[in-house]
Order: C-alpha cells, then sequence, then structure tokens
C-alpha cells in the first residue's frame, strides 16, 4: 500500500495544526510521528487514516496487489486499522464477543483464531468477562489485538502504550514485530519505547506555519 500526501494542511479555526506535509508511505516501512504533546501527531494520523479531513491539499491511497489501484476515499477503512487512546471498545461485550464482532466488518488475520488472539495479548483468563470490567492495561491489550490482527495493508497506532506496564510495552513490541514486519505501519508518539523500531521519522514540528 502506498499513501501520498501533497501539501496536506489542517487547521481548526484560525488555527493550523500543521501545513504542507508532503510525503509517501509505502508498505514494509515503519514510520514514526513524533512531537511534543498537543502538536498536531494525532491529527497528522487522522487525516493520513481518513478519519479526519484535511484543510487543503491532496491524499491519494493506491494499493498494489496484483496491479497498481487507487482507492476511492470511501473505501479506505477497510485497508487499515487503528489503536488509539480515545478510541472506545464495547464495554458490554466480552473479549471474545467483541473480536468476533469486530470479524464481521475487517476479516482477522489468516490461520489465526480468535481465542489464538486473546491469549497471545495475555487475556485467557478474562476471555468470558465483559470489558468494562478490565482494567485501563487491559483494555489498550483488546485495542492492540483489533488493529494488529486485522488483516488490512496498514496499522495506525496513537501512542499504542498508553496504560501498559513493562510487561504489556514489551507484549507490544512483540506484537509488532511477529504480525507487522510486512506492512506499512505508522506510530504517533514521542515515548522511544512505541516508535524504536521505526525506520522512518517525521518530526511534526517541521510543519509548523507552512515551513517544509
Amino acid at each position: 500500500m502506498k499513501i501520498s500526501l501533497t501539501k496536506a494542511g489542517k487547521r481548526f479555526n484560525r488555527d493550523w495544526i500543521f501545513r504542507n506535509v508532503t510525503y509517501e508511505f509505502t508498505t514494509g516501512v515503519s514510520y514514526a510521528i513524533t512531537g511534543p504533546n498537543g502538536s498536531g501527531k494525532s491529527t497528522l494520523l487522522q487525516v493520513i487514516g481518513g478519519a479526519v479531513a484535511a484543510s487543503e491539499g491532496k491524499l491519494q491511497y493506491e494499493i498494489h496487489d496484483t496491479k497498481p489501484k487507487i482507492i476511492e476515499d470511501t473505501e479506505v477503512f477497510r485497508y487499515l486499522s487503528i489503536a488509539a487512546p480515545y478510541l472506545e471498545v464495547i464495554e458490554e461485550m466480552t473479549v471474545t464477543e467483541f473480536l468476533t464482532f469486530h470479524s464481521q466488518f475487517k476479516t482477522l488475520l489468516p490461520g489465526v483464531s480468535i481465542p489464538a488472539i486473546i491469549a497471545r495479548v495475555g487475556l485467557e483468563k478474562a476471555a468470558h468477562k465483559q470489558i468494562r470490567f478490565y482494567s485501563s492495561g487491559m483494555k489498550q491489550r483488546v485495542k492492540l489485538a483489533q488493529a494488529i490482527f486485522s488483516n488490512v495493508h496498514c496499522v495506525l497506532l496513537d501512542e499504542p502504550c498508553t496504560n501498559l506496564d513493562a510487561e504489556g510495552i514489551a507484549l507490544y513490541q512483540q506484537l509488532v514485530k511477529d504480525y507487522c514486519s510486512d506492512r506499512l505501519v505508522i506510530v504517533s508518539s514521542n515515548d522511544i519505547q512505541e516508535y524504536g523500531f521505526c525506520s522512518e521519522t517525521i518530526n511534526i514540528l517541521s510543519y509548523k506555519n507552512g515551513h517544509q
């Protein structure tokens, strides 16, 4: 998959969050969007994912499965997944029910069952407990599971280790290593533990006030 931004910018009211972002993201490469808290990292990630519309510029999504194909904006969601602190899970469901429900919209990686996913993220003992009874760290593991185990071309990770302890951080790093090496991965973070594996880094501050 290739995601191309050409002079992309986003503003809220009169304040520009970023401007003139021209960048190309390609499958098999991991990218980190870095910068201080409140600098616009999450906004850029949401624009890349099509969840937030850019105020200016152009975005293009392309896949190369058999031959190059431009993806319509309305279809982009089929090709990517996201884990982020601000995204909610359905807390009245168990994790088994939630992943089953999620798999009706996005197929899971081939050869991996839902019980195996739950065990892989360390939630097998809570597989039949409603998510509302989970700790914040357990809920984050659910979010990572639904993003990383979705059979998509692109995985977007916004502050993916939020609420995770050292064991959870190690799990996250291993999941990325085991399941994301051949996909396009974009991480929004200012914590090296979350993006240390990325080979490309984009500093959001480089795109403030129309610079770059």
